[in-house]
């Protein structure tokens, strides 16, 4: 799940640089692809934009039938362009472009393959990373942790890029849209790149929110019981417009 394909560009060798090893066979990129390409670059420049994340840090990726799309590694989201597509299959194989898939792939195929999936937003949010090595979890301080499934699990820290994390960020997943990294950052994801980036906008703000409740000297911020989280869940999904 984590192995690297050489990089057309650069003549980058499989892990373990492994000789024989066939390329998967590229292809050219389908409409509905490009198109989905544009809002994951438009989301990654997001995340950069609201603070999120530094650089070249974090990642995002978009489900597309059976091929992933991901932002590239150590790439500034800003120097992306439509003929930059980066895709793998389900097994990460890379099948589009020519640039190297995120390091933190292992963590996103995770996630597709144990979720309905179709986004996933990963951050290094400096509130949730604040939160990360603070407690094991984000103790439910607003009713929008009902909307994550509710109190948000912290994974234990692994090594960045590592199937290690991947297996710890799921256990933290378990019920949950969203979980904080330990040392590291947060996951969320959605139905959709706009769903995926809500959630981590509301987690980044909920750790921002207890950080500051939990500051306040002598006084201990109150909490929602499980009760109150359930029926705030249950009033959340009828929230919105409704579609005609």
């Amino acid at each position: 799940m984590g192995e690297q394909w050489r990089d057309e560009r650069g003549g980058r060798a499989g892990r373990g640089g492994e000789q024989g090893v066939p390329e998967p066979r590229r292809r050219d990129v389908r409409a509905e692809e490009a198109d989905a390409w544009r809002e994951l670059v438009a989301t990654a420049r997001r995340t950069v934009t609201d603070g999120l994340v530094v650089g070249t840090s974090g990642n995002v990726s978009v489900r597309v039938g059976d091929t992933v799309l991901v932002t590239p590694s150590g790439v500034p989201y800003d120097r992306l362009g439509a003929d930059d597509v980066t895709g793998v299959d389900l097994a990460g194989h890379q099948v589009l472009g020519a640039l190297v898939p995120t390091s933190e792939l292992p963590m996103h195929l995770a996630v597709y393959g144990s979720t309905d999936a179709e986004a996933v937003v990963h951050t290094h949010a400096v509130h949730a990373t604040a939160v990360s090595t603070l407690v094991p979890e984000l103790p439910a301080i607003h009713y929008m942790s009902a909307a994550l499934g509710g109190a948000v699990r912290v994974a234990p820290y692994a090594t960045y890029g590592t199937d290690e994390l991947a297996e710890n960020m799921l256990r933290a997943l378990t019920g949950r849209s969203g979980c904080l990294l330990q040392n590291h950052g947060t996951i969320t994801y959605g139905t959709t790149l706009t769903q995926a980036y809500d959630r981590t906008a509301q987690l980044e703000w909920m750790c921002r929110l207890w950080l500051t409740a939990s500051s306040v000297p002598v006084l201990t911020p109150t909490l929602l019981s499980p009760e109150q989280l359930a029926e705030a869940r249950e009033k959340l999904l009828g929230y919105g417009q409704k579609k005609g």
